[in-house]
C-alpha cells in the first residue's frame, strides 16, 4: 500500500526568516511557491536529497508549539548526513546552534540536534 515517504508540513512564524533558514543555511530547493489570498497564508514547497518534501506554511493566528520535544504528535524531523560531526561544524559556521554529538544506543549511529527559527526540533543522522 505504501510506497515511499512524500512530505512533511511545518507551520512557521515568519514566512521570510523561515524560507531563509530552510533554502539557505539546510540548502534545501524550492519546487513552488504559493501565496492563497483567501488565507493570507504562504506555501513553499522544498525538495529534500534523495527524494520527499517539506512543505513550510503560515497561517494567520497559528498557536505556538507547547513545548519542545516532548509535545504529543511529531517529535522532530531527522535528516539522514554522511558526517554529523561535519554538518554539524558546517551549521554552526552558519550561526546555528548546535547540541553536542550523541551515541544512538540502539543503532551504534551519531546524532546530534538543532532547531529551526520556530523552535521545531531538528535531528541530523548519521546513516
Amino acid at each position: 500500500m505504501l510506497k515511499a515517504f512524500h512530505h512533511v508540513a511545518v507551520i512557521c512564524s515568519d514566512y521570510a526568516r523561515s524560507k531563509t533558514f530552510y533554502t539557505e543555511v539546510l540548502g534545501l530547493k524550492v519546487i513552488a511557491e504559493t501565496y492563497r489570498e483567501a488565507r493570507d497564508s504562504w506555501k513553499l514547497d522544498l525538495a529534500l536529497p534523495g527524494g520527499g518534501q517539506i512543505e513550510l506554511f503560515t497561517f494567520p493566528g497559528a498557536p505556538a508549539r507547547p513545548s519542545r520535544p516532548e509535545a504529543q504528535g511529531l517529535r522532530h524531523l531527522a535528516f539522514a548526513v554522511d558526517d554529523v560531526a561535519a554538518a554539524k561544524q558546517t551549521l554552526e559556521a552558519r550561526g546555528i546552534e548546535v547540541e553536542d554529538i550523541r551515541l544512538d544506543e540502539l543503532t551504534g549511529k551519531r546524532f546530534t540536534f538543532f532547531a529551526d527559527p520556530d523552535g521545531l526540533p531538528l535531528e541530523l543522522y548519521e546513516n
